[in-house]
């Protein structure tokens, strides 16, 4: 690998800028690069540094991106809807997380048993 250069306006880092958005990830110059960074490297060279974001937050990006991609907040959801989202965060981790039962369950206006049902009637 060459060494880093400053090629922010690299086309590959438009083409994925769309994705590091939606991953609450964001850019840096090569030489800010950390040990925890991801380089992007274009035919050898480092075009660039995706940061990876901070846990902290992290149900709240995934909460976000759920009702983003269903068109509607967690509260106003039907209850299939509200059934629909519990299986998308399920899938992507998001229960995995301290406290998110109780979180997801106050976002959504419901008990933590009835977040605890839908979990349940998925994983049957």
């Amino acid at each position: 690998m060459s060494a880093p250069s400053s090629r922010t306006d690299h086309p590959l880092l438009s083409a994925l800028a769309p994705l590091i958005e939606a991953l609450g990830c964001s850019l840096v110059e090569p030489d800010a690069c950390e040990a925890s960074d991801v380089p992007i490297v274009v035919e050898g060279e480092t075009v660039a540094v995706v940061r990876l974001p901070a846990l902290h937050g992290a149900l709240d990006r995934l909460i976000e991106a759920v009702e983003r991609e269903m068109g509607v907040r967690l509260p106003e959801m039907n209850r299939e809807q509200k059934q629909r989202a519990i299986r998308l965060l399920d899938d992507r981790g998001a229960f995995t997380l301290r406290r998110a039962v109780e979180d997801v369950a106050d976002a959504m206006g419901v008990s933590r048993i009835t977040v605890y049902n839908y979990l349940n009637a998925i994983h049957r």
